[in-house]
């Protein structure tokens, strides 16, 4: 007698192995393989490079949203009553070591356009209200600075990281931001630019890099 070996028969089902059940899962698992993917294409599309690490210059065309608020020192702070044909914006701190390093740029160029319409304005982001008078006692510092003890005022730049430098034109426009470090003839010549009236236009910045999309901090 021989022995012969079929396949299984086909009997009913075993229970929970419905149709629809394995329906719903194939519907999870389509999920879980569309969920994964858009992940990993998110991942690979994200800005791989933050314009601070590099520093430079960027030409903006924003409107300057304006800035209020309680002094480091002196009264309060209130860039609409400010009569200015050009407004710079420094976003600094005491812990921070570039802010250090480029405070007395920022006092020389403060001097250097004395009289000429042009008004500098820090904003002390995030830091111990005695450090910072301290700051401005030892560097000097004669323009104002919003005392930003959590990151509010800063926030309505969109980029509030330190050191950021921004420069504002006669009509409220945003023209430029410094990322990171600056120096007295970087600003100078970007204030120049200003007060002559010809900043550079988007798409044609003239060595300068236009930001096509500014990151932004979520605080």
């Amino acid at each position: 007698m021989s022995t012969s070996v079929g396949a299984p028969a086909t009997g009913p089902e075993a229970p929970g192995e419905s149709p629809a059940r394995r329906r719903a899962w194939r519907t999870v698992l389509v999920v879980v393989v569309v969920v994964v993917a858009v992940g990993i294409a998110a991942y690979a599309l994200r800005p791989t490079i933050d314009p601070r690490e590099e520093g430079g210059v960027a030409a903006l065309d924003e409107t300057f949203p304006g800035l209020q608020g309680e002094a480091v020192v002196g009264p309060p702070v209130d860039t609409g009553v400010m009569d200015r044909t050009v407004l710079v914006v420094n976003v600094w701190a005491s812990w921070c070591e570039p802010c250090r390093r480029e405070q007395p740029a920022l006092q020389q160029v403060q001097a250097a356009y004395a009289g000429r319409g042009v008004e500098l304005l820090g904003i002390n982001y995030r830091d111990d209200r005695a450090a910072a008078e301290r700051w401005i006692e030892d560097f000097g510092v004669t323009y104002p600075s919003v005392y930003d003890a959590e990151g509010r005022t800063a926030a309505v730049l969109d980029f509030p990281y330190v050191p950021d430098t921004y420069l504002i034109d006669v009509s409220g426009t945003m023209r430029y931001v410094v990322y990171g470090e600056t120096t007295a003839q970087e600003l100078s010549g970007l204030i120049d630019e200003l007060l002559r009236g010809a900043p550079a236009a988007a798409g044609d910045p003239g060595g300068v890099d236009v930001a096509p999309e500014r990151p932004r901090r979520v605080a």
